[in-house]
């Protein structure tokens, strides 16, 4: 653990550019870990969740090239296998505390002629599998995690060569981890797998599977979104092109410099998918002064980027719909941030799914404001759960508590920037787990 003491800032501002997307960056990798030919990923992001996809493919025999660079972005170099040329890993695979190494490698493992058992922390084994071993097992896939009294399968998870074929499926539950996965293993089937969801998730994986050569389409229609991937057409090497920024982790510097009088900073390079940009609406509904500036290459043509401006801003409260949250489920904390100091009441409604993160977040980030002066009311009714935050003059440091989770202590990092009196966070470390360095990058643009 790492503690850290965070003074109240006077101001902000500069430019900043940051590291790789890290959920395109997982794609961009798995990708060229099964062309054929060699693939260099500029602006790769280098932090924990990155390098045990890292790790999982060097285990299963992929040469990757993946220098140092902590807090930065690097380039990496993969040199394919092949759809078929994965090897059997001869220790298990650890996926570590990342959700997506696990979902995404599990689809992409069921796929495979060997046997393989892919592991987890502690923290991610406590989060539900059972989303995406259920449809992978429609699939034919041999599948099975940790069985606990609640009926639910947790990690490890054990794999065993299957015979898959496409089917249609209908997700219940919005998550681009279980589409991603069962994309992955429809690449193997010689039918077409349709992915049918009630809402639209971030939209990577189609993007990725787009540019590296697959047969993929998406059609959107009302209250629906479906994706459609012909089996048996493996990726094809783009050759070099570079990850944007990660909207993530710039919605953290956004955030304060709306939230900082005479705040103004520019993230540059910036991922602005749409289905990932929502942070960026709400905001603005809130009475945000964003602009944005789009760039224009090859690379623009698959996944949307350019720099994002913000300035201090004077915020009102808002809803934040149910059909907006899969669009900005990362970003909900530091939303919640935003709207502890807005005038008014912000409702963000059907966020259950926080439940489900590395903490459970509704917890962490109500328990902590309330700390500071915040007022947070958490609404549950007939299984559905609201978050109702009404924004107070000024929030107070205090003493906060990460539960080792990297959203929370981020966005409790830019609460005691803005907060009357100095606050000491138990542990940012675990803000590792997406952007190393994070509060140096957040010192480099602000001022005591």
């Amino acid at each position: 653990m790492r503690p850290c003491l965070v003074q109240p800032v006077s101001g902000m501002g500069g430019r900043i550019t940051l590291p790789g997307d890290k959920s395109i960056a997982h794609r961009a990798v798995i990708l060229s870990a099964l062309s054929s030919g060699k693939t260099t990923i500029d602006n790769i992001p280098f932090n924990n969740d990155l390098s045990a996809t890292v790790t999982v493919f060097r285990s299963l025999g992929v040469d990757i090239e993946y220098p140092s660079g902590k807090g930065k972005g690097v380039s990496v170099t993969v040199k394919g296998a092949g759809p078929r040329g994965l090897q059997k890993p001869v220790r298990r695979l650890s996926a570590g505390e990342s959700g997506t190494t696990m979902r995404l490698l599990a689809g992409l493992l069921c796929a495979q002629d060997f046997a393989s058992r892919l592991s987890a922390g502690r923290q991610l084994s406590g989060r539900p599998m059972s989303r995406v071993t259920i449809p992978l097992r429609l699939m034919g896939a041999v599948i099975s995690g940790k069985k606990k009294p609640d009926g639910e399968e947790y990690p490890p998870l054990s794999v065993r060569p299957g015979y898959l074929h496409g089917i249609t499926y209908r997700m219940p539950v919005a998550s681009a981890q279980v589409k991603s996965a069962l994309l992955l293993a429809g690449l193997y089937c010689r039918e077409t797998t349709k992915i049918i969801e009630p809402v639209m998730t971030r939209d990577h994986s189609e993007r990725m599977l787009k540019m590296f050569g697959a047969d993929i389409s998406t059609v959107g229609r009302s209250g629906r979104y479906e994706v459609k991937l012909r089996g048996g057409r493996f990726p094809s090497s783009p050759g070099r092109f570079a990850v944007p920024g990660d909207i993530s982790s710039a919605a953290f510097f956004l955030t304060l410099a709306v939230l900082c009088p005479g705040g103004r900073v520019v993230a540059e390079k910036v991922s602005l998918n749409p289905s990932r940009s929502g942070v960026l609406g709400v905001l603005k509904r809130m009475g945000a002064h964003i602009s944005v500036r789009t760039s224009r290459d090859r690379f623009s043509r698959y996944e949307p980027y350019g720099d994002i401006e913000a300035r201090h801003s004077i915020l009102r409260g808002t809803v934040v719909r149910a059909e907006e949250i899969p669009s900005l489920i990362d970003e909900l904390p530091i939303l919640m941030v935003a709207a502890a100091t807005a005038k008014g009441v912000t409702v963000f409604r059907k966020v259950g799914e926080l439940r489900y993160k590395e903490t459970d977040r509704i917890h962490s980030m109500c328990t902590n404001l309330r700390l500071m002066g915040g007022r947070c009311e958490v609404r549950e009714r007939s299984g559905r759960i609201d978050i109702a935050v009404e924004g107070v003059k000024c929030l107070s440091g205090r003493k906060l508590r990460s539960y080792g989770d990297h959203r929370t202590a981020m966005s409790l990092y830019v609460a005691a920037c803005c907060a009357r009196g100095e606050s000491l966070i138990d542990d940012i470390s675990c803000a590792d787990k997406s952007l190393p360095g994070f509060p140096e990058y957040m010192r480099a643009v602000s001022s005591a």
